[in-house]
């Protein structure tokens, strides 16, 4: 499924529709969207809870969810401050234990607690992307929808530059003639082996099937209780990338392509500022 979020009748990501999602024109699958909000972060502690133009950080995450055309918004968090300020914006709230270790865990704990059926389509939304486009939110529950071998579903874009290649915090991804991943690597994957020194640090080569991850999924509920079970595997930790965990057990993750690269999400204090002022 090729997504393209550049058309005008859509809006850019963080561009705040003017009303409420037409289910139809965002797409009639049925889905939910689940937000995991820790508290604690290492480079900026209390993120959900912080202000973004009068409003909490999660909660401006929670209201691109909505527009997306999902049947239930849920904020996952472990801390009450965080919950009672999602709580007073009218979005729905599920306490999960302080224990999980990554936000797919936690999700999973949310489909455990609200009883969803095992074929239910769960999006995980980031609680440090205020600017997410709810059109990406809806076409990676459509993404799912349209591809039943798949236990995952993801997106990504192309990659243009050169140093988006070599950077490591940019994840790339590589796919098989069908859109599903074959690898995800912080390396710069495929590897142009005759086409790097020509080109130097000026740029990608032509026709070079590069593509930069975007880090929001869909899953099964059902497939979010094996998740927990299956074993961490090598590559998954050798990587830092969770979804390798997925692929190492024989798990199909399916990819929508978008032409828009979204804006970045909220890991600093700069970061935390940038977006005050786009939104401001």
């Amino acid at each position: 499924m090729s997504v393209d979020l550049t058309s005008p009748n859509r809006p850019l990501s963080g561009e705040p529709l003017s009303s409420s999602p037409d289910k139809g024109r965002l797409g009639e699958v049925a889905f939910k969207v689940v937000i995991p909000a820790r508290y604690a972060s290492t480079r900026l502690p209390g993120k959900p809870l912080a202000d973004i133009c009068g409003k909490p950080m999660v909660v401006r995450v929670a209201e691109q969810a909505q527009k997306s055309g999902a049947d239930e918004v849920w904020v996952a968090t472990d801390h009450e401050g965080v919950a009672d300020a999602v709580r007073a914006h009218g979005f729905n709230v599920c306490m999960t234990s302080p224990d999980h270790v990554s936000g797919t865990d936690r999700i999973a704990e949310v489909a455990m607690q609200r009883g969803w059926d095992e074929q239910a389509l769960v999006v995980n939304v980031q609680g440090d992307e205020p600017l997410i486009a709810p059109e990406l939110i809806n076409a990676v529950a459509q993404q799912l929808h349209e591809h039943a071998q798949a236990a995952i579903s993801t997106a990504c874009h192309a990659l243009h530059e050169y140093a988006d290649m070599m950077n490591p915090n940019v994840v790339k991804v590589v796919l098989d003639r069908d859109g599903y991943a074959l690898y995800f690597s912080r390396a710069p994957i495929p590897y142009a082996r005759d086409g790097w020194e020509a080109m130097g640090d000026s740029g990608i080569p032509d026709n070079y099937p590069a593509f930069r991850h975007i880090g929001i999924y869909a899953y099964r509920a059902g497939f979010l209780k094996t998740y927990g079970e299956l074993a961490p595997a090598a590559i998954e930790q050798c990587e830092s990338l969770e979804q390798l965990r997925a692929l190492w057990h024989g798990y199909r993750i399916s990819v929508a392509l978008t032409g828009l690269a979204p804006a970045a999400g909220v890991d600093t204090l700069a970061d935390l500022e940038r977006v005050r002022v786009m939104l401001s």
